[in-house]
């Protein structure tokens, strides 16, 4: 009986261990075929054209920047514009007082004139003592002096007249006029003030905005596909103020610089754009895209399905309703779309949101974008509401 009972112990202990041992083993593969999908959103693999385009930040430049000075000093009489006012080529702008060079005008057209007479009457010296040295009645050197001296007020004459004209110069540098059309800055001196001869400080500065230039630099690897095909034509540049703007603005490339930048790699180019409407803006940071060429029927796909993993770029395919892992070699980007050049074939739906939570060969669940969702309430309820009211029927009939 002893013998009988301890064997009854001992194989109640070894299925006790059995239960510890394999019970949980067996509930938790139980668990994992229970485990629930996991919800994601999807897109399609699809082919497309799309376009080969550079983007870079840009910054507006004025065509050209003029700053300007007197060119001979004075009061400041009189301003004939207002800050930040647009300007025709040759308007006037200021006027300094004249009245110390009409002063010296006047004198030198004195000395012009008193000169001009002494002249003359040295000519007719010439003309006379010629005819009494051919008689020999004056000598050699009389007559030699006389002819000297009418020379010399011949070449003061011509020292008057570039006095003359000089002093025309200063007078003329009283009223100073726009060289270029284009907006004003700040008036730097105001009506009243001394100014002095090509002083240091501008009196305004006047920037010519149509057209204008927009600065931008590119990577090098660039420029060789630039250049080939700005032989074959006119390259053209859109830019835009933020990245929702769907109105660019078009120009086309006019500059590329003449040395790469060893410190960072780029190139820097011009773009000019016409800026009818004055749109653009010295100073102004924009958005720049050329594009180069197109590719194709290029097999793209959501750029929110390619992920990045230890082991490079992948997507998740989804197949019978499991996830399955794909090596992916992703190209250039556009827009919201990304180029695959290889793991991908069109026709293939990807997972696009709820990455995070898949792994090889998880169940999945596809549900549809939140967006759309709202859309679809959205139409259903304006569909409702846009349904006829039917009229009850008169239950007093």
């Amino acid at each position: 009986m002893k013998k009988h009972s301890f064997f009854v112990t001992a194989c109640c202990l070894l299925f006790s261990v059995y239960c510890l041992l394999f019970l949980p083993a067996c509930k938790g593969k139980e668990q994992q075929m229970k485990k629930p999908a996991v919800p994601v959103t999807v897109g399609t693999v699809v082919k497309k054209t799309v376009p080969v385009q550079i983007r870079a930040i840009g910054n507006v430049e004025a065509y050209s920047t003029v700053s300007i000075k007197a060119r001979v000093g004075g009061e400041l009489e009189k301003v004939y514009f207002r800050e930040g006012q647009d300007v025709n080529k040759g308007a006037l702008l200021f006027t300094i007082d004249p009245r110390t060079y009409k002063t010296a005008l006047e004198s030198a057209k004195a000395n012009l004139a008193r000169d001009t007479a002494l002249a003359k009457k040295a000519e007719e010296d010439v003309v006379r003592y010629k005819e009494l040295y051919k008689e020999q009645l004056v000598s050699s050197s009389q007559y030699e002096q006389i002819f000297a001296n009418a020379e010399a007020i011949k070449a003061t004459l011509k020292a008057d007249a570039a006095a003359v004209e000089n002093a025309g110069l200063q007078l003329s540098y009283c009223s100073i006029y726009a060289p270029v059309s284009g907006r004003t800055g700040s008036l730097l001196v105001n009506q009243g003030n001394v100014v002095k001869a090509n002083d240091d400080k501008p009196m305004v500065v006047i920037n010519q905005i149509q057209p204008v230039y927009v600065t931008f630099s590119v990577p090098e690897q660039y420029l060789h596909e630039i250049k080939r095909r700005m032989k074959s034509g006119n390259l053209s540049v859109d830019i835009f103020f933020s990245k929702d703007d769907k109105n660019p603005f078009h120009g086309v490339l006019t500059f590329v610089d003449n040395t790469v930048d060893t410190a960072t790699g780029t190139i820097k180019l011009k773009a000019t754009f016409d800026n009818k409407d004055k749109a653009l803006w010295p100073g102004q940071f924009v958005t720049v895209q050329i594009t180069l060429s197109t590719i194709q029927d290029a097999i793209v796909v959501s750029s929110q399905a390619v992920q990045t993993g230890q082991q490079g770029q992948f997507a998740f395919v989804v197949k019978n309703d499991t996830a399955e892992l794909r090596p992916v070699t992703a190209g250039i980007t556009y827009e919201d779309v990304t180029v695959i050049e290889k793991g991908l074939d069109p026709g293939e739906i990807v997972v696009t949101d709820g990455q995070m939570r898949l792994m090889p060969g998880a169940k999945v669940e596809i549900r549809k974008p939140q967006g759309a969702e709202s859309k679809e309430q959205g139409a259903k309820g304006i569909e409702q509401n846009q349904k006829p009211e039917v009229p009850a029927k008169d239950k007093t009939k």
